[in-house]
């Protein structure tokens, strides 16, 4: 038999449990949301709305680095941006202790998809980041980490290459991640003076929830010292031309409220390089959650590594281009 995980204690009970600990009645109804780097539910509240319930990984988090997370969040309300922060008044009043665990609630907050076909919402988009990181570059993050090529690139590596990569596939990935690190390297060592700001960190639009033609920010587990570039190229997808359409329409909104070092646009490969790295990374060191195997049932197999390293492969070729430059709007 398997060994029994800490999530595994999240019952309904429990977590119905946990809710009322902190003063509301519960009414019963309870709905498991998508996440899975923590659990997070919805729970019915007696005469009133429902909250959404957060319950951190352990051992992920320090108190501290959450404390700096909540106060993130505190930190952009105060200014008026659309962001969801948990309840409370203020860190770290609003991080909540269950028995073994460490909960947050929120308010439940609805809302679609962006449409970013839509060349104003990509413009309102940027505004808002603008904002946010105006409020981010006020102060530093003491204890939340900083991105960077050994944290999310050659500790992603090492760890995929111990413990998951194939045989067969080991020299191959060896060799490639190398050569894809030392270019993200360069590209960091060309911005070395740049401008790390507290951001989202994890700014695609799965984090992003569109109401009233305006962009709701949700979960900031991710939030880091970042530069600014971090939370704007994972909003833009499709072919070159079309993500650099989609950069320059955020920009023209951006600008409007902050100044951009157009210097971190030598960034993005190099960022969307360790976030693959990063990912698969992630998915291996959870899988001894048993939601990851149900959930990611295609992962770990030898058509993943595969097609991994074809995709990095992919990826060292759109690394080696000249940088974006000259090609986004000034």
């Amino acid at each position: 038999m398997p060994a029994a995980h800490p999530f595994d204690q999240l019952t309904p009970d429990f977590v119905l449990a946990a809710v009322e600990s902190r003063g509301y009645a519960a009414d019963g109804h309870l709905l498991s949301l998508n996440s899975y780097e923590n659990r997070v539910y919805q729970v019915g509240i007696h005469e009133a709305e429902p909250v959404i319930a957060k319950f951190y990984r352990p051992g992920r988090w320090s108190d501290e680095q959450i404390h700096e997370e909540h106060a993130f969040c505190f930190d952009l309300t105060s200014q008026e941006l659309p962001v969801v922060a948990p309840l409370g008044d203020r860190a770290p009043a609003s991080l909540n202790y269950f028995e073994d665990f460490r909960m947050a609630l929120y308010p439940r907050r609805g809302g679609r998809a962006p449409e970013f076909d839509v060349e104003e919402n990509l413009r309102v988009m940027g505004r808002c980041l603008a904002r946010m990181h105006n409020v981010g570059g006020a102060c530093k993050f003491e204890h939340r980490p900083t991105i960077s090529v050994r944290s999310f690139g050659v500790e992603s590596a090492e760890f995929v290459t111990s413990r998951f990569i194939p045989d067969d596939l080991r020299p191959a990935y060896e060799t490639l991640t190398a050569d894809l690190l030392r270019l993200c390297e360069e590209r960091f060592a060309v911005c070395d003076d740049i401008r790390y700001i507290r951001v989202h960190g994890d700014c695609h639009v799965g984090n992003v929830l569109w109401r009233d033609d305006v962009p709701n920010f949700v979960d900031f587990d991710d939030a880091r010292m970042a530069p600014a570039i971090q939370d704007l190229w994972m909003l833009i997808s499709g072919c070159r031309e079309e993500q650099q359409h989609q950069l320059s329409k955020i920009l023209e909104g951006y600008v409007e409220f902050s100044d951009f070092d157009f210097r971190e646009l030598a960034l993005i490969e190099a960022l969307r390089t360790l976030r693959m790295l990063n990912y698969a990374a992630w998915l291996a060191r959870r899988w001894d959650d048993p939601a990851f195997p149900l959930a990611f049932p295609w992962f770990n197999t030898q058509g993943y590594w595969e097609r991994h390293v074809l995709e990095l492969r992919e990826q060292f070729a759109e690394l080696s281009e000249p940088f974006w430059a000259g090609e986004v709007l000034h």
